[in-house]
């Protein structure tokens, strides 16, 4: 498999070359990138010295896309839909773009959090990649919008919940620092973010568009509400996302309603306790604990993920694997990092 990864030099763009260089099916690659042209990629992304000594091509997105099985975009937000055409034209077997461009196919709920699309005819050719539900259903597919970190989080808890009438959740996530991306900003500047916690996109922030647009989908309500309260904290990777709602009265048993909307997923865990956050940093699992009131009219929800593997680069690997029919888990399966 011979792969392109067009905007490389981020944090999502170094964890998906490095899950990418020990995929056993990919056998040649390209990374390309305008900041880091020319430069070694072991010296922008220390971690995968050990691993390539190949350098950063400042050659344009359809040329490094030629010949190529898999490309992946990991450029910045309203990039990916002025090349998405080159590439489309120039025969990308399967394009994957890890930004938010394609995620959301309602234009109307794209253009309420980012704005007009500047390529809405482009919209219907992507399909949504949250791995973890669509699974086999992503077989053949030529265009993926994988999903943003928050969404991630929040869809993995909302999803169980579809079948329970009237309820409209509430998710209060807390994101590391790396979810701000590789450019330095005051929010994100150390001494600005050790031993602090703040919250941000206040009533609107933008991965709320894609967790609109597939909880309408699987509750078959156009009105139905789910608010994401988002915020930084004191740590570099992760996020940790807790789900309250009212009104679930009359569901089975919280764990074995998550415990039977994922069964035979390989990378989410349903666990008997509250998971922590340093368990799954540097891995593509989601760890799930989910527990009712005892009448059964409330439902808490507790998920955590590593936002630049499962919440990034991790379930766009997974997506590709579930788009070409081979073994999802192929170049996902590794320990985590802990202590960290």
């Amino acid at each position: 498999m011979r792969v392109a990864v067009i905007g490389a030099a981020g944090y999502a763009g170094g964890e998906l070359l490095r899950l990418l260089l020990s995929h056993p099916d990919v056998t040649d690659w390209v990374a390309t990138s305008r900041s880091q042209a020319g430069k070694p990629v072991g010296d922008v992304h220390p971690q995968l010295r050990s691993l390539t000594d190949r350098r950063f091509e400042a050659v344009e997105p359809a040329e490094a896309a030629r010949g190529r099985d898999v490309v992946f975009l990991a450029l910045e937000h309203g990039e990916s839909s002025k090349v998405a055409p080159a590439l489309f034209a120039g025969g990308a077997g399967l394009v994957v773009d890890i930004a938010a461009d394609f995620r959301v196919a309602d234009e109307a709920l794209y253009a309420k959090y980012y704005g007009a699309h500047t390529s809405p005819e482009l919209l219907p050719r992507f399909r949504y990649g949250l791995a973890d539900v669509e699974g086999i259903r992503l077989r053949g597919a030529t265009a993926i919008a994988a999903p943003g970190c928050f969404a991630t989080a929040a869809q993995l808890a909302l999803y169980p919940l579809a079948g329970i009438p009237g309820l409209e959740p509430a998710l209060f996530a807390v994101t590391g620092s790396s979810g701000a991306g590789v450019q330095p900003r005051p929010t994100t500047h150390h001494p600005a973010r050790a031993h602090n916690l703040f919250a941000y996109s206040v009533m609107g922030h933008r991965h709320e568009a894609e967790v609109l647009s597939n909880w309408r989908r699987w509750t078959g309500r156009s009105d139905a509400s789910a608010r994401l309260m988002t915020h930084s904290g004191p740590f570099v990777r992760g996020i940790h996302l807790t789900l309250h709602a009212n009104g679930a009265a009359g569901s089975r048993a919280a764990g074995e309603l998550y415990r039977s909307a994922y069964a035979g997923r390989p990378f989410v865990r349903v666990l008997e306790q509250p998971p922590e956050l340093t368990h799954v940093v540097g891995t593509n699992e989601a760890h799930i604990h989910a527990v009712a009131s005892p009448d059964g009219s409330e439902i808490q929800v507790m998920v955590v993920i590593d936002n630049l593997v499962k919440g990034a680069g991790g379930q766009a690997v997974q997506a590709m694997n579930l788009a070409l029919g081979i073994d999802e888990r192929r170049g996902l399966v590794t320990g985590g990092i802990f202590p960290c």
